[in-house]
């Protein structure tokens, strides 16, 4: 089968019916999570924020009408409020039944900012705002995000269509055909390794496509600002995409270290100036023509005020003025665009309004391998050339419906270009991060063992003669009769997953030992940070609260992060702990069996990874089975 070419037509057809399984799963989703599931439970999973303040109210730089809400609740939850999410305003009655009621406001806005327990929220403006000012107990939470999917479905029956070069692509992706290359000498780059060099050079040679592949560690941020930097040498103006705002910053911020003049459509994750000060809302508003722009704007709503004195005249008025507003925004636009050599955004923000007619020569994708394929489409229409940048061997794209997921809308572009045109991929194969002994077993079982570590690295450890990676086997652990601590998961409220506390409180037990052998003064000294890990988002909550409320670790607690697998994606600590909560009579290992998470799980550790996990339910998988013989072995 896997030779036969499908027909690239009918595979997009089946994608979208797979999309389309998916948007309805989501949704439904969504609905019983509205309906039924209880207020705090949303807060504590970090999609509500309640109770709220609701602070001022104005017009912004880009003329929405905007509200500053602030959160009342506990700081300790993180939540999943970002930039250009959809939200709605609710307000919660306790009723004479047990459960309160919830009171929706009918219409949605978007999350235009957020910094800490602050949002600013952009909000319809047509008065509806004035109910939820005067409501009590009012509370904000995330909503479907119908958007996306319209973009999505947009993106896939655009490409079904397409005659010219975005054909060509569609055509080229999906067959084994040779993609076409420019033929030029190689450059050389005294500060790349030989793998990064020939990863630019071929990006460089690209006519379609290229694939940078960077295994953890290996440098692929590095590589990929390169290849853009080189790139501008040749093109005016790129794209560069991404699927989360967070991998957008980090791109970005890069960018701009090297002297490039990036534009941001849409606002960052962490907000600080240098972040915000190559924001597309923050250009606008520096830019010598917005006050006058401002004063316009303030006249049309002033006069849209003056209800009564309506006549001829005022209609020309307004006329007027709209039409100055529109050239100055258009004028501004103009240079703001025209100065800018990257224009940077998540794959769903380049079909913002403010790219309609824009066109790039190349589109580099960032962490290609954790979008779904209808998103690359959303840029890959506005460009000539693709060059896509990822892990296929770490985080997927998230996928709610099983049936989609199993009939394959899992499958990226990135990895349909991989299995079709191997001589478009370049694999990084010096990594940076970890001991050899951490990086080995990764290498072996996903990247045919071809990965190596830099010699600064390979023998990096904390304490002389440790042992760069182990497993505690809790099965091994003999509790007392009468304990009311077992070692076995057990389930929190459906879709919240699964907790083992007693495994939690061995996991900040083990990391106080390895604490005590360090000795606090180095600790502190050297700023050796700490990851705690676990895929289930039960226990990780459970974790933090043991942190944040064991007196020991006190002194070290902005040194420690818990967090889930997909949290610490990108990043890396020096030493990390994995929980990983399953233990069971029946083997059952859950979504634990998707080995690209545990892939990252254990490669985001520098110098020291400490696993703690049932191993009579692990390594019945022989994947675990792998692992845990590969570290006995270590001793």
């Amino acid at each position: 089968m896997e030779n036969q070419q499908v027909s690239p037509i009918l595979a997009l057809q089946q994608q979208r019916l797979l999309l389309q399984m998916e948007y309805q799963a989501e949704k439904e989703a969504f609905r019983k999570q509205t309906e039924e599931m209880g207020l705090q439970r949303k807060v504590k999973r970090g999609d509500a924020w309640y109770p709220l303040k609701i602070g001022k109210s104005y017009f912004n730089s880009l003329n929405q009408l905007v509200v500053e809400v602030f959160r009342q609740g506990d700081e300790e939850i993180e939540h999943n409020f970002e930039f250009g999410k959809p939200v709605a305003f609710f307000s919660s009655q306790p009723s004479q039944t047990i459960t309160t009621s919830i009171h929706y406001f009918p219409f949605t806005a978007t999350v235009s900012y957020v910094d800490g327990d602050r949002m600013v929220i952009a909000i319809p403006d047509n008065g509806q705002f004035i109910d939820v000012q005067s409501a009590e107990n009012v509370g904000v939470q995330l909503f479907f995000d119908e958007t996306s999917y319209k973009m999505m479905f947009d993106a896939l029956d655009r490409v079904m269509k397409a005659k010219g070069r975005l054909g060509y692509l569609r055509d080229l992706f999906y067959s084994h055909q040779q993609a076409e290359t420019y033929s030029f000498a190689p450059i050389r780059f005294s500060y790349l390794n030989s793998t990064q060099e020939e990863a630019v050079n071929k990006v460089l040679r690209a006519k379609d496509v290229a694939i940078v592949h960077g295994p953890p560690g290996t440098g692929k941020t590095t590589t990929l600002v390169e290849a853009i930097y080189e790139t501008l040498r040749r093109e005016n103006q790129v794209l560069v995409c991404a699927q989360s705002n967070m991998a957008v910053d980090w791109i970005s911020e890069k960018l701009v270290d090297r002297g490039i003049n990036v534009l941001r459509i849409g606002n960052p994750t962490r907000v600080n100036d240098k972040m915000l000060s190559f924001t597309y809302e923050r250009r606008f508003e520096s830019h010598p023509d917005y006050d006058l722009l401002w004063a316009i704007r303030k006249a049309i709503r002033q006069l849209r005020a003056q209800r009564k004195h309506r006549d001829d005249k005022y209609h020309q008025k307004l006329e007027r003025l709209k039409e100055r507003a529109t050239e100055l925004e258009v004028r501004i636009n103009a240079q703001l665009f025209s100065e800018a050599r990257v224009i940077a955004c998540t794959l769903v923000g380049s079909a913002n309004r403010l790219l309609e007619r824009q066109k790039f020569g190349s589109v580099f994708i960032d962490e290609a391998a954790q979008a779904l394929e209808a998103a690359c489409w959303i840029p890959i229409r506005r460009a000539s050339r693709v060059i896509l940048a990822g892990d296929h061997c770490q985080l997927p794209p998230t996928i709610k419906s099983f049936a989609a997921m199993k009939a394959g809308l899992g499958k990226t572009l990135m990895e349909r270009i991989v299995e079709n045109k191997p001589e478009v991929v370049t694999l990084l194969k010096m990594q940076y991060r970890m001991n050899e002994e951490i990086m080995r077993f990764s290498s072996d079982w996903f990247y045919g063992n071809q990965v190596e570590s830099a010699p600064e690295v390979k023998f990096r450890s904390i304490l002389d003669l440790d042992i760069p990676m182990t497993w505690i086997d809790t099965s091994q652990f003999e509790l007392p009769e009468d304990s009311n601590f077992s070692f076995k998961e057990t389930f929190v409220g459906e879709s919240f997953g699964r907790i083992n506390k007693a495994e939690a409180e061995l996991t900040l037990l083990v990391l106080e030992q390895y604490f005590e052998k360090i000795g606090k003064t180095r600790i502190l000294d050297e700023r050796l940070d700490v990851g705690v890990i676990s895929p289930y988002r039960a226990q990780v909550q459970y974790l933090r609260r043991l942190v944040k409320n064991k007196e020991f670790f006190k002194p070290y607690r902005h040194l420690i992060s818990v967090n889930t697998v997909d949290g610490f994606q990108g990043q890396e600590r020096d030493i990390i702990l994995i929980s990983l909560v399953r233990a069971n009579d029946d083997g059952q290992i859950g979504f634990l069996r998707d080995l690209r998470r545990m892939n990252v799980a254990i490669t985001r550790a520098r110098m020291k990874l400490i696993i703690l996990g049932d191993a009579s339910t692990m390594t019945r998988h022989p994947f675990y089975k792998k692992l845990y013989e590969y570290i006995e072995a270590l001793d």
